[in-house]
């Protein structure tokens, strides 16, 4: 079974993107840390955050999910319809863990999936038209935070049901 995490980086206030950009100026360390994560696992984003990461994609493969499209450009990148054809095409890859890194609809659809969540904590509260879904920190446990300038980065684990 993959192990699917979500990996964003997240204003004070919620906020992810703004018409497809992140609305913060750019944090280096923050895209360091992100792409070494993904950097050999798959990575599972939407079609809209596909096309705009085509030069220069993350992860050692991308499946993107679509409802609409048959193909999508990029040698590694296979289209999947819906989570569990998603997932399905990670656990062919033999991957035991896949990235699911947005946009907003996508990490909304995976919320109740993902096992782990490593979310970059932006200071501040930014203007945009896309927010990380709400979820309930009970739920979850906060296994490690580490302070960086201008962002903290938080690692959750969902609890189990036992």
């Amino acid at each position: 079974m993959v192990e699917l995490v979500s990996v964003a980086a997240v204003a004070d206030n919620g906020v992810i993107g703004d018409d497809g950009e992140l609305p913060w100026p750019s944090i280096p360390a923050d895209k360091r840390q992100y792409r070494d994560r993904i950097a050999n696992d798959p990575v599972i984003l939407g079609r809209r955050t596909f096309e705009s990461m085509l030069d220069d994609l993350p992860g050692s493969s991308q499946i993107v999910l679509s409802r609409s499209v048959d193909s999508v450009e990029g040698d590694a990148a296979r289209v999947a319809g819906d989570v569990d054809e998603a997932v399905g095409i990670a656990e062919s890859l033999e991957a035991d863990t896949a990235y699911v890194i947005g946009g907003g609809g996508i990490y909304e659809l995976f919320q109740p999936h993902v096992d782990w969540m490593a979310l970059s904590r932006v200071h501040g509260e930014y203007e945009g038209d896309t927010t990380y879904p709400v979820w309930d920190e009970s739920d979850w446990e906060l296994v490690e935070s580490t302070e960086f300038d201008r962002f903290t980065l938080e690692e959750w684990v969902r609890l189990g049901d036992d």
